[in-house]
């Protein structure tokens, strides 16, 4: 049950820190959404965890054992991010065969199921693909390798709303016939919210939440009203970002409220989405203002 643990990972490009003591879990059977703004360090942390590039401190290892140049645990984990690491001139079966020779036990008869659904012929050249069709290309991959983690990073670049709705389906039902452990990085909270169970929100390279997706929302409030009368109930409580418009203000509250306050008739509390959460949790002070 132990899955991948992330300890003290620290990563900088030169003078600058990109991750800073990030410590997480990813246990098996479970579709997590690792969320942050441009920047944050979601993109370099899932290439570390994927022994693409190496930390300048910490440790990774799944199921006990280090990732970092162990072809054993690497075969677990398939990483799919913006990067095109294939080349131009092949054909798209013929880079399926590659990708068996890397992992085995590939799934053709899945992948073709898959080409035909979103429309994408096999026969076609990597190199002739649309930003969209390279993205659905890699999806395909990612859902007919073997391995037991598939970590990927904004998966539905380039992709139209009706192709990525079926994208979020087949990822759903795919965790749900093997039991795979999928990490998505992407913008588009508001999309996959329902598919996530447990997330992880980083800001400027450290992890600020870790939990599951149901108890991260209970701990979330909007308290509207009339900004006075907001105000004062709201005094004293984590107020993480505020809405204003003309008399009227919304304050966005992250974690317990105080049971003892009197909420005015005035005032009413609300339970806001991810998203919104995300927003908030995320935002410097003066985007909060």
């Amino acid at each position: 049950m132990e899955g991948i643990v992330v300890k003290g990972i620290q990563k900088n490009f030169g003078k600058k820190t990109v991750l800073q003591d990030v410590d997480l879990q990813i246990k098996p059977g479970k579709i997590y959404g690792l969320l942050g703004r441009n920047g944050a360090g979601k993109s370099t942390l899932l290439s570390i965890i994927a022994n693409r590039i190496f930390p300048n401190m910490g440790t990774i290892t799944l199921d006990g054992q280090t990732v970092f140049e162990n072809d054993k645990a690497l075969g677990q984990m398939y990483l799919m991010s913006e990067r095109n690491l294939y080349s131009k001139s092949s054909k798209l079966k013929h880079l399926l065969g590659t990708t068996e020779l890397l992992y085995g036990n590939f799934d053709y008869e899945y992948a073709y199921q898959l080409a035909e659904k979103f429309s994408l012929d096999l026969n076609q050249k990597f190199g002739k693909l649309s930003t969209g069709y390279r993205s659905i290309f890699k999806l395909i991959v990612s859902l007919c390798v073997p391995a037991k983690y598939i970590l990927l990073d904004e998966p539905v670049l380039g992709l139209d709303a009706n192709h990525r709705e079926l994208f979020y389906r087949e990822m759903v039902d795919n965790y749900v016939k093997t039991g795979k452990t999928f990490v998505i990085s992407t913008h588009l909270i508001e999309e996959i919210t329902n598919s996530l169970e447990h997330i992880f929100i980083i800001k400027n390279g450290q992890i600020i939440i870790d939990g599951d997706v149901e108890d991260v929302l209970n701990k979330a409030y909007l308290v509207s009203g009339p900004a006075k009368e907001v105000a004062q109930y709201t005094a004293g409580l984590n107020v993480i970002g505020q809405e204003k418009l003309g008399n009227i203000q919304g304050d966005y509250v992250f974690g317990k409220l105080d049971s003892e306050r009197v909420l005015p008739d005035t005032v009413t509390v609300e339970k806001p989405n991810l998203q919104k959460l995300f927003i908030n949790l995320t935002n410097t002070k003066e985007e909060n203002k």
